[in-house]
């Protein structure tokens, strides 16, 4: 079973921009703008990809620390109703023929996705 209800795989998967956030060495904040990512049903996981991926200071950062944060949103209109989903967890730099940084989900927090009320935030443990 999903930790990610089928409506935020499914809003997941709508093609929206997401930003992915890093922790530098020195602790400074790094966020980047992502458009190839995907959910991985079989690992329950978010795959971040793109271009040159394994020379990029988010790669990095993700195979020193081993956490990141994921953010995808926008707003629907008319009337004005955000939407979107964050989820914070461990995180792999994966290397090979596609590098790509694997996300598996500790928190999830999602807000204005159908099936959820206002805010749904859920810890996995």
């Amino acid at each position: 079973m999903s930790n990610f209800s089928r409506d935020e795989i499914e809003y997941l998967q709508s093609g929206l921009l997401g930003r992915l956030a890093t922790v530098g060495r020195d602790g400074t904040p790094h966020i980047a703008p992502v458009g190839i990512f995907s959910y991985n049903a079989e690992l329950d996981t978010i795959d971040i990809g793109g271009h040159a991926m394994a020379s990029t200071k988010k790669f990095r950062d993700v195979a020193r620390s081993r956490r990141a944060a994921f953010v995808v949103d926008d707003v629907l209109q008319p009337p004005w109703r955000p939407r979107g989903i964050e989820l914070r967890g461990r995180a792999e730099a994966v290397d090979g023929p596609r590098p790509l940084i694997r996300i598996h989900p500790q928190r999830i927090v999602s807000w204005g996705i159908p099936g959820r009320h206002e805010r749904s935030a859920r810890s996995i443990e």
